[in-house]
């Protein structure tokens, strides 16, 4: 939160798009806040510059109230203008220039709000956060989009030279700012709420059709080695029929079955070092059961 700055023609022409009725300077408190930046917040996660000024044009209009509770009556103040600053010199944690979203908004003085004027006048009321949508979250270390394909990289830590964190890009919409006691970004004092129910809709829909095509294919890979047990099994002793390794294969897991095929390949190997003929080449008689054929 910034202090209180003079109420121009220009500034109430401002805010005058947003009253039904016209106001005066006698009648508004206009103040300027900081809503975001491009540094890396404690939860590990940061705005990029472009998405700061997409913002800026979506959070023109927007209200301000308390906590991100939606309720009518917790509406304080609203947004009339916006601009992306840089602060020359200074960098973000990640070694980029470092910018930052502001606000000027504007309250109606009534006698219900007196208080609130003097705790914003005051520095009592100052930290602030954010309500947005952002179509993309982006991963610093393999470049995944989060919301899209999950990655295995956890933010805040570090692999190799790259520090994990989540750049919050492409914001499709801005729904309102409110006034927080604990802020999650240490500049701005932003708490993000983007939209999370509908991306993590989109992640766990993404989830299970990653598991649906994974299992196909681990139960692709479980007959391909259940059959590989088949078919070696006929070459080594004691013989068993098809209908016999079936049976024993049935409830077999798959590191089962990779054992016992390794188990199976170790004997045949010991048979044809002592006999020097491969199993590929040997061919079954002709009693032998047709099944077990390579």
């Amino acid at each position: 939160m910034e202090k209180a700055f003079e109420i121009t023609s220009e500034v109430m022409e401002k805010i005058n798009r947003f009253a039904v009725e016209q106001l005066s300077p006698k009648d508004v408190f206009c103040f300027s806040v900081t809503l975001c930046d491009n540094d890396i917040d404690r939860d590990g996660e940061r705005f990029s510059r472009a998405s700061l000024q997409k913002l800026a044009e979506l959070f023109v209009g927007k209200t301000g109230i308390f906590d991100h509770d939606p309720k009518g009556e917790k509406q304080t103040a609203r947004i009339f203008d916006t601009c992306v600053k840089e602060q020359g010199g200074r960098l973000t944690s990640d070694g980029q220039p470092y910018c930052a979203l502001c606000a000027s908004a504007y309250m109606v003085r009534t006698g219900a709000n007196a208080d609130l004027i003097k705790e914003i006048s005051g520095g009592i009321k100052k930290e602030v956060s954010v309500s947005c949508a952002v179509a993309r979250q982006v991963c610093s270390v393999c470049g995944a989009d989060r919301t899209k394909t999950a990655c295995a990289h956890i933010k805040g830590r570090q692999y190799g030279e790259k520090l994990c964190y989540v750049t919050l890009e492409q914001p499709t919409d801005a729904y309102e700012w409110s006034f927080v006691a604990v802020p999650a970004q240490v500049n701005a004092g932003v708490t993000k709420h983007y939209d999370v129910r509908r991306e993590e809709s989109r992640t766990v829909s993404k989830l299970k059709g990653e598991l649906s095509e994974a299992s196909k294919r681990l139960a692709a890979a479980y007959e391909c080695v259940r059959g590989d047990v088949m078919r070696l099994s006929y070459f080594c002793e004691p013989f068993y029929t098809a209908q016999q390794v079936a049976k024993m294969t049935e409830n077999m897991d798959m590191m089962q079955l990779i054992e016992l095929r390794g188990t199976l390949e170790k004997q045949l190997q010991s048979a044809d070092d002592d006999d020097g003929e491969s199993f590929i080449t040997r061919l079954p008689e002709e009693d032998d059961n047709t099944d077990y054929t390579v």
